[in-house]
């Protein structure tokens, strides 16, 4: 896998899933790769990213981006959520696109323009 010619300008999602399905495949992963333990993955990964800032003021998590350590750590972390999400879509059949466009038009349907972030009204 070359990272040079991926960007998220000109990769599709589809592309990302077959570089997940054929790292998963080259290592016969298949048979732990259920939904229920990619579920539980992507949660202990996303808890690993919470970790990149836990006690962190608001102002200090915004500075881990001049920091090129903390953002390969954080890059990292990032990769094996989406990761685990890949294949979880993977598995069940989920076209990940049509799902965050269904549900951004759902949360913009319970969250009008001109809400109070504070009280939601």
């Amino acid at each position: 896998m070359d990272n040079d010619s991926y960007s998220d300008a000109t990769t599709t999602v589809s592309e990302l899933k077959r570089v997940a399905q054929q790292f998963v495949s080259d290592r016969h992963w298949e048979p732990y790769h259920t939904p229920k333990n990619l579920a539980m993955s992507t949660a202990i990964e996303a808890a690993e990213l919470m970790e990149c800032f836990q006690w962190l003021t608001p102002e200090e998590s915004y500075q881990v981006k001049n920091d090129p350590e903390k953002m390969i750590q954080i890059g990292d972390e990032i990769a094996d959520v989406f990761a685990y999400l890949l294949n979880l879509c993977s598995e069940l059949d989920v076209d990940l696109a049509a799902e965050f466009v269904r549900k951004s038009a759902k949360n913009a349907q319970k969250y009008p323009l001109g809400l109070d972030p504070e009280t939601n009204h």
